[in-house]
Parts: C-alpha cells; sequence; structure tokens
C-alpha cells in the first residue's frame, strides 16, 4: 500500500470515532434532558381531585343565547382621537331587530358551487 491510502485508512478511523464520541454526547444529552424533565415535572402541583373540579350550576348546564348586538357609539371629537383616548368599547342588546336569516335557496356558504344570496 501506498502512503496515500495509509492516510485515508487513519483518516477513516479517526471520523469513525469522532462519529461514535458525538453519538454519545448526543445521547447523553437526551438522557439529561428526561431527567430535568422528571425534576420539573415532580415540581408541578397535582391533578385536581374529583371534588376540585368544576360542577353544573344549580339550574343545570348554561344554553346558547342568541341575540343581535349593536355596539357602542364611536365619541365625536373636533381634534385628533387616539387608541389610548378611546374608552372601552362594548356592546349591547338591541331589541325589536329581526334575526337575520339565510335567504331562500342560498347555500349559506362561500364557494359551495349554489347560486348563492338568493340571485
Amino acid at each position: 500500500m501506498t502512503s496515500a491510502w495509509m492516510d485515508m485508512a487513519a483518516s477513516n478511523g479517526a471520523m469513525s470515532v469522532g462519529l461514535i464520541v458525538a453519538a454519545f454526547v448526543v445521547v447523553a444529552l437526551l438522557i439529561g434532558a428526561f431527567a430535568v424533565g422528571i425534576r420539573v415535572k415532580r415540581r408541578e402541583s397535582p391533578p385536581p381531585t374529583p371534588d376540585e373540579q368544576p360542577h353544573l350550576p344549580p339550574g343545570g348546564p348554561v344554553r346558547e343565547m342568541q341575540e343581535t348586538r349593536t355596539a357602542e357609539e364611536v365619541p365625536r371629537s373636533d381634534e385628533r382621537m387616539l387608541p389610548h383616548d378611546l374608552h372601552r368599547q362594548g356592546s349591547r342588546s338591541a331589541p325589536g331587530q329581526p334575526r337575520r336569516r339565510w335567504d331562500e335557496g342560498s347555500s349559506g356558504s362561500f364557494g359551495s358551487g349554489g347560486p348563492g344570496g338568493g340571485h
């Protein structure tokens, strides 16, 4: 064998040793991460007991309520208003407004292939 073949054989051996060392480092990191995870899990509070779980209200389950809501008006001002000048905007019930219904013959969803909008 020539010295070039000997150099290649030596470098392959060094590379394989390097790969084995890297594999051991990766395994050690994974084991360490697992151990840290177990320690963190042990420090967490235990899951709630059945007595600590939420219970239904005395009147039974709460039902969905459907109503039309109207937004509060934005206050008018001669000066420019910035977001921090506005108070929290809410909404209130709008009695007397009929609930919107789907048009007859409309599919009720965009792109469903129907004529859409009852046109």
